[in-house]
């Protein structure tokens, strides 16, 4: 009998194992083989720069509404006071999530007020904002509402007004760029630059480096990634941004920090410059700071020396649009390509995922169920075999205590993903200890099995009695095998296939 259980459980893994592996997208990034060489280590912008260094200026701040199309915002504009007439303006637009002026750009929007940029951070909207829907289009079309209150500011030179874009932001600053090339420049920080879906995966592969995860937990990049996200929505994932920045005429300021893990930040700076070219435009000045994360912070404080760069930049334009040199900071280095996920071919609708799991697991309670009902009323006639009852509950029991500890490991890794942090015990020891509980599950299985096999060849035995009995056993084995298939798709059962 011990024989008979290892080997059937041998090849209940193995044939787990190639299913998992045959069954969706491997996950296989391209190494990126054409890096981004500094031209000099130096983030200062030169050229014939005479500009106004931050701090010269004291700065003061007023509220005003910006009428949108069914609603009204407040926006926080900063002037610099004693300054001349006719300076330049920009205005903020918000990465990802909410952003109220009271909380964001606060120290860039003060810095470059105080070198003498009259600077406006608009609340976000987000009565039209969901993680489900974002229209990046509209979105930069309620935005040049608020470009269109800066221009009839009274100390700005209407002919001198940009935006400033930061995450999500340089998605949407493109858009408004290319549709209105009244606007005298462009700044883009942090700057995904592929399609949301493609930055995500990318995003999850270096955060999960990061972490030290096992080589088996990638596969999920592309199977999570790749699918439509259960309940519909989430269009704005294929958003593609080259077209609008292929019609950018105006000098583009670039920025990101090395200590970036989340972008990709060799590339999108070369996608840039190459999109831009597209459109003749060759303005395009590019920096890199050193240890700097996603908000262009260093050790939680916003990079001074990014703030007087780009002070330096908008006050010296148009000298400074190709002043020399154009690539320049602290060496950046991106291992791999943020490329196009591929969809899933028989889990691409992440309804179907969804379901099927709620489903398994639904048919192996209503079949508990029906077994704890049936002996609580004591039916006569009904009921299992010797032997059988245990490996099946095992069975049931195992594939939803193993789902449930796939999904808690999925959510731990990520956190520590994001928080930048690793945890062996949870990141080796929960993935073990998950593949573990799954193999275990295959043993009851194979027990379940070689008994049922053991009482059909037995002519005095019979191996269920009574509908409860059947309904049980039919319902309990259905569902394990489904989830058993759904944790071999997520790579609970690898074996380096």
């Amino acid at each position: 009998m011990l024989f008979r259980t290892i080997a059937t459980s041998a090849i209940g893994v193995i044939a787990l194992a190639v299913a998992g592996a045959t069954m969706g997208p491997q996950w296989d990034p391209v190494a990126l083989t054409d890096p981004l060489m500094m031209e000099s280590s130096s983030t200062v912008i030169g050229g014939p720069v005479d500009a106004t260094p931050v701090g010269t200026y004291e700065v003061t701040t007023r509220v005003v509404p910006v009428q949108l199309d069914g609603t009204v915002i407040e926006a926080q504009i900063s002037t610099p006071v004693g300054a001349p007439a006719g300076l330049p303006g920009i205005v903020f637009v918000h990465g990802a999530g909410t952003g109220a002026y009271v909380q964001a750009f606060k120290t860039q929007a003060h810095a470059l007020a105080s070198a003498g940029v009259v600077t406006m951070v608009p609340n976000k909207r987000l009565d039209t904002y969901s993680n489900r829907h974002r229209d990046y289009v509209q979105m930069a079309r309620d935005y040049e509402r608020s470009v269109e209150v800066l221009r009839a500011v009274e100390e700005v030179d209407p002919d001198l007004v940009g935006v400033y874009g930061e995450s999500e932001g340089a998605w949407i600053v493109p858009v408004m760029a290319a549709d209105h090339p009244v606007l005298a420049f462009a700044a883009l920080i942090s700057a995904p630059v592929v399609p949301p879906r493609e930055q995500a995966a990318f995003a999850a592969d270096s955060y999960l480096r990061n972490t030290g995860v096992p080589q088996g937990v990638f596969r999920a990049i592309p199977r999570a990634v790749g699918m439509a996200f259960p309940g519909g929505g989430f269009e704005y994932a294929d958003f593609e941004v080259t077209p609008y920045q292929q019609r950018m005429a105006q000098p583009t300021f670039v920025a990101y920090g090395t200590g970036d893990a989340s972008m990709p930040t060799v590339q999108g700076a070369q996608q840039i410059i190459t999109d831009l070219a597209v459109a003749g435009n060759d303005q395009v000045t590019v920096r890199y700071y050193a240890d700097a994360n996603h908000g262009i912070r260093v050790d939680g404080e916003i990079s001074a020396d990014f703030v007087r760069d780009l002070s330096r930049w908008i006050d010296g334009l148009p000298a400074t649009a190709t002043a020399a040199p154009q690539v320049a900071g602290d060496q950046p280095h991106q291992t791999f390509r943020a490329e196009p996920v591929p969809t899933p071919r028989w889990f691409g609708d992440g309804n179907t995922v969804l379901n099927t799991v709620l489903g398994a697991c639904g048919a192996i309670v209503v079949g508990a169920g029906v077994w704890l009902c049936a002996r609580l009323l004591r039916r006569r006639g009904t009921g299992f075999a010797v032997g059988l009852g245990r490996p099946l509950f095992c069975l049931g029991l195992g594939s939803v205590l193993t789902v449930a500890g796939l999904v808690w490991y999925l959510f731990a890794i990520t956190k520590l993903a994001l928080d930048y942090d690793q945890n062996p015990w949870v990141v080796q020891g929960g993935w073990i200890g998950v593949r573990l509980l799954g193999i275990a599950t295959v043993v009851a299985g194979a027990v379940l099995v070689n008994r049922l096999d053991d009482v059909r060849g037995d002519p005095d035995r019979q191996a269920v009695q009574g509908v409860p009995a059947v309904a049980s056993l039919a319902l309990v084995s259905l569902g394990s095998v489904v989830l058993l298939v759904m944790l071999a798709y997520w790579g609970v059962f690898q074996l380096g296939i």
